[in-house]
């Protein structure tokens, strides 16, 4: 049976069939990883033969299997040293890695560089769970896609293989007739020359960063953008019902936030009623405390745990994933079966500094990560905007040829974004955790 017609039938035959389909994913996961991860092997060595169960798990995260990657991964041929190389070549975004997998990079929430392998299995669960989100749209919104051509905008940081990026690409090879409706758009381009870009190819729907987009959301209520998009899709921070009733009003289309991670791509969709549901058939998400003990449903968690039962090269078994979430105790109004979950944490403001006319100029935090995560030998960084036009970074480790880097890099972001006079500081002190334990990576002068 094709994983989207399974992903149909199991949600028609409810949460029970669900919890099988996950005990059974998880188990053969974890099975693959036994026999071929050495890191897993090992980390695994006292548990039962049999594991369906994932609270069993010893817990993971990123630093630690960056640490580990070459034992980490289930192929041999696949090494640390051929992915850098690989996602050092701007030019094979998208391209099959090895001639069989997808290669994306990401930093998140702790400054550190991730380095994620996909494998053609992982990309079809994707693919094929991509049924669920796509009942948001009623008759209506299907009309005002066809009218518009189908034509979807992905508004990211092109130029790096960020998984928006790479994915679009892959797509567009794999699919040539399909692709030529995707297009994606750059965010760090000044905003009026995104805005004329996005005019004139007239989307059908809209995704990006919540920053971007509520940046853009002001120019529509300008008039200077002039697009009716039948659907716009959040994603990378925190949307609030504020913030997703604002970008519904100024485009006059449903907005169906995006709740998910290079890690798995496919984690969940987002339904009418504001909660993410959890493909919970393929993936384990497990709100916890500070101990990794579990959160009831209703409370807040410190932090989530991820389980990927669908990547068999780089297996993704609770992950901590850094974000706050809250599961939803009963069933939710829009009928979904699926695990419901409200997140707490990756919220992001945009910064504004003044312009190179004395106007005011709008830079989205995620610009500052696209550009540092590229600078060799940064391990974290903070900026944090103290005054309307000065930015003062703390960075680690604190070398010198490393921060001239770093200032020359945002020195460009803010010519390229338009932003005049502006000061930037380096910190004598490291970054610096917030009150969760978190780091937040940039902070706004508004914070």
């Amino acid at each position: 049976m094709s994983i989207a017609r399974d992903a149909r039938r199991v949600l028609a035959e409810g949460p029970a069939a669900i919890a099988e389909r996950q005990r059974a994913h998880l188990a053969e996961i974890v099975a693959h990883a036994r026999a071929r991860s050495p890191y897993y092997r090992d980390l695994y060595r006292n548990l039962p033969p049999h594991v369906d169960d994932p609270t069993l798990l010893p817990v993971t995260g990123k630093k630690l299997l960056m640490a580990r990657f070459d034992d980490w991964i289930t192929d041999r041929e696949v090494t640390r040293d051929r992915v850098e190389e690989f996602v050092a070549d701007p030019d094979l975004v998208g391209e099959r890695f090895l001639g069989r997998y997808l290669v994306a990079t990401t930093s998140g929430t702790s400054g550190l560089r991730g380095l994620f392998v996909m494998d053609e299995h992982n990309m079809a669960v994707h693919t094929g769970l991509g049924s669920r989100a796509g009942g948001a749209l009623g008759v209506g919104d299907v009309f005002r896609t066809l009218a518009h051509g189908g034509r979807t905008a992905v508004i990211t940081a092109p130029g790096g293989h960020f998984f928006t990026v790479a994915g679009t690409e892959r797509f567009r090879k794999d699919n040539p007739l399909v692709g030529r409706m995707l297009r994606v758009f750059s965010m760090r381009q000044p905003l009026p020359e995104l805005v004329a870009e996005l005019n004139r190819f007239n989307p059908a729907s809209v995704a990006g960063f919540l920053s971007v987009l509520t940046m853009l959301a002001g120019e529509q209520e300008t008039g200077r953008l002039h697009i009716r998009p039948a659907l716009v899709i959040p994603g990378g921070e925190t949307v609030t019902p504020e913030k997703a009733e604002r970008l519904e009003r100024a485009f006059r289309a449903k907005v169906r936030p995006s709740y998910a991670c290079t890690e798995c791509g496919f984690l969940s969709f987002s339904c009418a009623h504001g909660w993410y549901h959890v493909n919970g058939d393929w993936a384990v998400l497990e709100p916890v405390d500070a101990e990794h003990r579990p959160v009831p449903p209703g409370e807040p968690s410190h932090t989530v745990l991820l389980s990927n039962l669908a990547n068999r090269v780089q297996p993704i078994l609770r992950y901590d994933l850094g974000d706050s979430v809250l599961l939803r105790p009963d069933p939710c109004p829009c009928g979904s079966p699926l695990p419901a979950v409200r997140v707490q944490g990756r919220a992001a403001d945009v910064l504004m500094f003044p312009g190179v006319h004395g106007e005011l100029v709008s830079v989205s935090p995620m610009l500052f990560g696209t550009v540092l995560d590229r600078v060799p030998g940064v391990e974290q960084f903070q900026v944090l905007q103290t005054a309307p036009a000065t930015l003062r970074v703390r960075l680690q480790p604190a070398d010198d040829r490393v921060w001239q880097a770093v200032r020359d890099g945002i020195d460009r972001l803010l010519a390229d974004s338009k932003a005049e006079n502006v000061t930037v500081e380096r910190a004598e002190e490291p970054p610096r955790r917030g009150p969760g334990g978190k780091y937040r990576r940039v902070v706004p002068l508004s914070a």
